[in-house]
């Protein structure tokens, strides 16, 4: 019978060399860049990889072995390159900048956009993080925003990307990819829904209640003791409490904000109406300018991969190996290509980071392509 523990030693005495081995490795990888940085040449070869692996393959003795080889050497390829572009950072050699990093961004004064009406939580979000020396003005839609600040219109648009709740907004997600302009802020709102009617009602006078789907989701548990209330959808929460008062109607109320019983006139019948008392939308303020504050933290990209196994892997790879934190991943299909996907990221970091620049570095060589949206 085999000894368990001489074969543990065994394969502590073969790890122990496969250590040395790659320390080896590595040291020539160390050399190779060092070459790559006198001659500009890029670091990533992926065509000698594929054929370094398919070469590497065929020495294995089985299939089982020829994939465990495949995804070894992968990996080791993988951290040859992660060295080689932390040393072209140490050596001062950075790619193009893009982004411009100022102490603070200009706030007073500005035009802000935002999608909604007066009372809406974009307006809240807008309040909260320009404060009232602003001029501003309301859109319908998102887009309508967007192309606000392509036309100068306005410096800055206020938009949902996230509810904690309901997830990520997709469609800010897209128009981000389709308009070149960048995030340089985000504001948290608390969503604290409250039901809303004239002046003259009374919670037992309402028959019909006006709010955004997701709004009326958020209060399900509240409407439920109210079964004989029929529930309308309209486009957004402030627009519903508009509408209420517009149509003067006592039987009539809202779900909205107290900002928006506030500005459309309305009595507040019943507050906290929300099942969840955590329930916050994240909003993104996006402005032409490509800039970011010297103590920004958090970044946004997104990237597009070869439709190949492994490949957001190696993405992703390139921040854990950096020491960086991902908070978030979001995935949208690409437009006209089934079953391709780009992917939205964020993590912690500011771009004057050497860990950040190796990161992107990293991507932007071996993604199809890459962006950043900011720094903020």
């Amino acid at each position: 019978m085999l000894d368990l523990q001489k074969l543990r030693d065994e394969i502590d005495v073969i790890d122990d060399e496969m250590v040395k081995l790659f320390e080896k490795r590595m040291g020539i990888c160390a050399q190779v860049a060092d070459y790559k940085i006198r001659t500009g040449k890029q670091v990533f070869d992926k065509e000698r990889e594929v054929a370094k692996i398919k070469t590497l393959k065929s020495k294995a003795h089985s299939s089982f072995n020829a994939t465990g080889v495949e995804e070894l050497f992968q990996q080791v390829m993988s951290m040859s390159r992660k060295l080689q572009y932390q040393l072209l950072t140490e050596h001062g050699i950075e790619e193009q900048k893009d982004f411009t990093m100022v102490d603070a961004l200009p706030m007073k004064n500005v035009k802000v956009v935002f999608q909604g009406v007066e009372g809406a939580y974009s307006y809240a979000a807008m309040r909260a993080y320009f404060g009232d020396e602003i001029t501003s003005f309301h859109v319908k839609t998102w887009r309508d925003a967007m192309n606000a600040i392509v036309n100068d219109e306005a410096q800055y648009a206020v938009l949902p990307i996230e509810n904690s709740t309901a997830g990520i907004v997709a469609d800010i997600y897209d128009l981000l990819v389709e308009y070149d302009l960048y995030v340089v802020g985000e504001q948290i709102i608390k969503c604290e829904h409250v039901l809303m009617g004239l002046p003259e009602a009374e919670l037992e006078d309402i028959r019909e209640v006006y709010s955004h789907p997701q709004a009326l989701a958020q209060c399900k548990m509240f409407l439920e003791t109210h079964p004989e209330w029929k529930r309308k959808e309209v486009e957004n929460t402030a627009g519903a409490a508009r509408k209420v008062r517009d149509e003067g109607d006592k039987t009539h109320a809202a779900i909205a904000s107290k900002a928006a019983a506030e500005v459309h006139g309305l009595k507040v019948l019943k507050e906290k109406i929300y099942h969840n008392a955590q329930n916050s939308t994240r909003f993104i303020i996006v402005s032409k300018y490509q800039c970011y504050e010297k103590n920004a933290n958090k970044i946004s990209i997104c990237f597009e991969l070869p439709h190949e196994s492994g490949t957001l892997y190696n993405m992703l790879s390139h921040i854990i190996y950096n020491g960086l934190n991902m908070t978030k991943i979001e995935s949208r299909p690409i437009p006209g290509r089934n079953w391709e996907y780009r992917f939205f990221v964020d993590f912690e970091g500011n771009l004057e980071q050497s860990a950040v620049k190796n990161a992107l570095r990293g991507i932007r060589q071996e993604a199809n392509s890459l962006r950043v949206f900011g720094n903020y």
